[in-house]
This record gives structure tokens, C-alpha cells and sequence, in this order.
């Protein structure tokens, strides 16, 4: 750590406020990014230079976690700093769906504001609108503006599922009193007002379930969303001037329906999929571009990461026969417990505070942000404001001697697969991923113990494609030995297995 930068954590961590000590903040939170799906994580099908360059100036971790394998739970987590199965999350938010994190609460958003920070959120929200459900034909409080975000332009839920609009702050962009927008009964359905026109080879997206709002939906384009999300974030940034600000930058790629803009279908060797993420790794360069040129790029600290693992959906079925393996050789996919459902790429840029090219083993989270940009910007809250978030700044800036994180709390799509990450060792309390079911290549859930064996993975508890008769209960992994998940040993090591298996009952009573 520089010293110039040690100086300053130590007036910060003292409760300075001076503004011009602060560093800007953009997180990009990408949708659906494997491990794999990266350059600079051995990635060779696809090219990703400014994800890259963002390795290569600044630090890269090889053991970091989205708090939960799914979208919706996966941002709850990010935002709130606290693990999501406290809220009794576990899968994706309905369209109607409530906002579901509580305004008294605090957020990263909230904690930056509260410090001088402008702050901005764009992109996929999927966490909900108003008190009892979502009402798109009126104002959508509360929401984004009232966790600590200053500002709110993006797709309402996921690229994935309707409505197919845009909302700003707390409105959906292009709607007029005449032409609301309205929830449709399920008979009633075949009146939806038109979406963009997809084909089966763009892979699954839900029918819109919305009539009314005709020039709104006309707005949403799905092979211009990566477009017109970097033009609105890059656009807020010009505007930055004498605040240190927060951009908050949730993309929908890569996120099913795989829909890159025309000039980047074709530019990969793993097709739609790989195009998604050049489209992806354009977006990360226009954002780089436009900090560099407004004067602020060495004074603002990059994050970037994804909510969870890759999905083995049918486009990304169609990139493995070209020889795309989108979470490595990781085990398993998203919605799953396995390492390939929720560990994540995860790289910081930080010049002159964070060491370039250099890489980091400490187990981090992300629902550590909040304690870290409470370290960061010298809040010293309470520790039970800081939920279930542990401060991994030194591991940002420094190189610890010791863990940061004694253990680690981890939510696949069904609760029972809750699971424990101790030191090296991943507990498991039950058998398979607790992820999706489909158990045959062209589904669109195709994963589980059926994809583990179709990608050639191996695991001591499968065969031909299926958990084998008698395999343990429960499954124990030593990662530092093991990080592919080929063994379970938890016959070996019973003694470890119940002394994790306490403490995780602890979290779920």
C-alpha cells in the first residue's frame, strides 16, 4: 500500500469528510457472467481486452462470490450487505413483485449518499417497486430513489421478462395518461402490446404480459438495451463535476435472451453468446473511455464483477460445442450451490492504490462492499449496520497476512442447499446443486448432475449423468486441493463435515 494512500485510510478511518479525499466508485455488475467468460480467466473463444486492461491495471480475485446463485437475491445481497436467505430470497422477483428491501434499511447507495456522494443506478433493477406490488401505471415508489439513489434509468426487471420498458426514477419512460400501461389477466394476454421480434436461436424469453403504453414499448429495444444503458451511464458521469459520485451500472448482458447489437454479431468464435460479451466488454471500455476523458479515471476505484454464475441455457449450449466453457472447469452452473453457480469474475482498478496486474486468493463476497465502502469513505458504522458485510479494502489495496473472511454463507435457488465456505473447505448439506432440473441438452434449464457430465466434468458423486445409488448425504469439498469439486470427501473428513454443519444450522435456525 502506497503511502500516500495508508495516510489517508488512517484520517478516514478517524471520521474525515474532506470530499477531495474520496474516490469516485463505479461497480458494474454484469448479469450472468461465468467465471469463464473472460480473457483474463482463460477465456479463448471470446475477447474481452478492456475487461482485461481492467486485470492488468489493477487486481484480480480467484476466490470471489455472489451471496447467492440467482439474480434477484444476488443484488439484494450487493445492495444491503446482507446475506439474502435472511430475507427469505431464493429465487427471482416476480414482474408485480414488491420492492423487496425495506427503506429504513441501508444500502451502499444510502451509505455514499449520506457521505456527499451523487449516485446513480442503471440498468437491471429486479428488486421490485411500491409498498404491496408493482404498479407500472403509476408512480413507482418506493424503489431505487428511495434506497439512497439519487437517480434511476433502466429495465424495470430483466431483460427476460416484461414489462418491456424503460423506468426513470419512478415512471415508466414514454407512457401518457392516454396509453397506460396494463397488467394483463392471463386470458387476456393475447392483447400484449408488440415487443421486439426475437427468434428461438436468441434463446428463452417470457411473452409480455402488458397492454397499452404503445410508444414506451417502442422505446425498448432488446438488440439496443448494452447500447443505450452505456450511452445513459456515460452521460451521467459527463455530468459529474464537483461531488465524488457512485455509478451503480447493472447490465443485462449477459442475461437470456442473447441479443447483441448488430455490429458485434459475429465477432466471436463461440457465436450469439460470445458476440454478448464482446458487446459486454465494450460497454466496460465506453465507461473507461469516458472517465478518462472527463479527468477522474486515477481517482475512481472499478469494480467490476457478476451476480452469479454462468447458465447452461441453449445458447449457451450451442457456445460449448464451439469449445466455450463459460465458468471454466468450474462445477455446475448458475441457479446451483456448485462453485460454478456463484463464484464469480471479480476485478478492482484503483491506480496508485491498488497494485497493477496482480491477483488475490482472499475469499470475498458481494455483499462485502458495504463494510468496505464504509472503510473506504470513513462512516465507522455500528457493526450490526453493516448486516453480514466484512471489509476486504486490505485486500484491495494490500496484501494480507491473514484471512479477511472467516467463513462464508452461500444460497443456491432452493433453500435446502444452503451451504457454508470455511478456509478451504465448501460444505454442502445435502446431494447435487439445489439448481435447475433439466436433465437433457436443448433445455432451457439444462444442468445438474445430467450437464455436469454432458460438459465432461467429473464428480465422485455422478455417474452417466445422474447422482450415483448410495452417494453420502451431504458433500464436502476441499477447494485448496480440489477448487473443480472432482471429490467429495466428506467420509474422509466426518469432523469436519459436523462441525460446519453446526454452524450453518446456526444461519438457517
Amino acid at each position: 500500500m502506497n503511502l500516500k494512500l495508508m495516510m489517508g485510510l488512517v484520517l478516514l478511518g478517524a471520521g474525515s469528510a474532506v470530499a477531495e479525499s474520496l474516490p469516485n466508485i463505479v461497480l458494474i455488475f454484469a448479469d450472468d457472467l461465468g467465471y469463464g467468460d473472460v480473457g483474463c480467466n482463460g477465456a479463448t473463444k471470446v475477447q474481452t481486452p478492456n475487461i482485461d486492461k481492467l486485470a492488468k491495471e489493477g487486481r484480480r480475485f480467484t476466490d470471489a462470490h455472489s451471496a447467492s446463485a440467482v439474480c434477484t437475491p444476488s443484488r439484494y445481497g450487493l445492495l444491503t450487505g446482507e446475506y439474502p436467505m435472511r430475507a427469505g430470497l431464493w429465487g427471482p422477483c416476480a414482474p408485480t413483485s414488491k420492492l423487496l428491501i425495506d427503506t429504513d434499511q441501508l444500502t451502499i447507495a444510502s451509505l455514499l449518499k449520506n457521505k456527499g456522494y451523487q449516485t446513480a443506478c442503471f440498468g437491471k433493477w429486479h428488486l421490485g417497486f411500491g409498498t404491496d406490488a408493482a404498479d407500472y401505471s403509476k408512480p413507482l415508489r418506493p424503489g431505487p430513489n428511495d434506497l439512497g439513489f439519487d437517480y434511476y434509468f433502466g429495465v424495470p426487471v430483466v431483460n427476460s421478462a416484461p414489462p418491456y420498458v424503460f423506468v426513470e426514477n419512478d415512471h415508466v419512460v414514454g407512457a401518457i395518461p392516454e396509453d397506460p400501461i396494463v397488467y394483463l389477466e392471463k386470458n387476456e394476454r393475447n392483447q400484449a402490446t408488440p415487443i421486439t421480434p426475437l427468434t428461438k436461436a436468441h434463446g428463452n424469453r417470457v411473452p409480455n404480459w402488458f397492454g397499452g403504453a404503445v410508444e414506451a414499448h417502442k422505446l425498448y429495444n432488446d438488440f439496443e438495451l448494452g447500447t443505450t444503458l452505456a450511452e445513459r451511464a456515460t452521460q451521467w458521469i459527463r455530468e459529474r463535476k464537483d461531488n465524488p459520485f457512485f455509478l451503480y451500472l447493472a447490465t443485462t448482458n449477459i442475461h437470456h435472451p442473447i441479443t447483441p447489437a448488430p455490429r458485434f454479431q459475429g465477432t466471436s468464435q463461440c457465436g450469439l453468446y460470445g458476440d454478448f460479451i464482446h458487446e459486454l466488454d465494450w460497454i466496460v471500455g465506453e465507461v473507461m473511455k469516458t472517465l478518462e476523458e472527463q479527468g477522474v479515471a486515477d481517482n475512481t476505484l472499478v469494480i467490476f464483477t457478476s451476480d452469479n454464475g454462468g447458465m447452461f441455457h441453449e445458447v449457451a449450449q450451442d457456445a460449448f460445442k464451439d469449445g466455450h466453457r463459460q465458468n471454466g472447469d468450474l462445477l455446475g452452473f448458475k441457479f446451483g450451490i456448485w462453485e460454478g453457480g456463484q463464484r464469480v469474475p471479480f476485478i478492482v482498478r484503483w491506480p496508485g492504490n491498488i497494485e497493477a496486474g496482480t491477483t488475490s486468493d482472499q475469499l470475498i463476497c458481494n455483499v462485502d462492499m458495504l463494510a468496505t465502502f464504509d472503510a473506504l469513505t470513513g462512516t465507522s458504522l455500528e457493526k450490526d449496520r453493516l448486516a453480514d458485510s466484512v471489509n476486504v479494502l486490505p485486500a484491495l489495496v494490500g496484501e494480507p497476512a491473514a484471512p479477511l473472511r472467516d467463513h462464508l454463507i452461500l444460497s443456491p435457488r432452493q433453500a435446502s442447499h444452503i451451504s457454508i465456505r470455511k478456509g478451504k473447505w465448501m460444505y454442502i448439506p445435502a446431494k447435487g446443486s439445489g439448481g435447475f432440473t433439466g436433465s437433457k441438452p436443448g433445455q432451457h434449464g439444462f444442468a445438474g448432475p445430467a450437464a455436469v457430465s454432458f460438459v465432461g466434468n467429473a464428480n465422485s458423486d455422478i455417474a452417466n449423468g445422474k447422482i450415483k445409488k448410495g452417494a453420502p448425504r451431504a458433500q464436502l469439498y476441499d477447494l485448496e486441493a480440489d477448487v473443480n469439486q472432482t471429490r467429495n470427501v466428506i467420509l474422509q473428513y466426518p469432523e469436519v463435515a459436523e462441525r460446519m454443519a453446526a454452524e450453518l444450522k446456526a444461519y438457517r435456525d
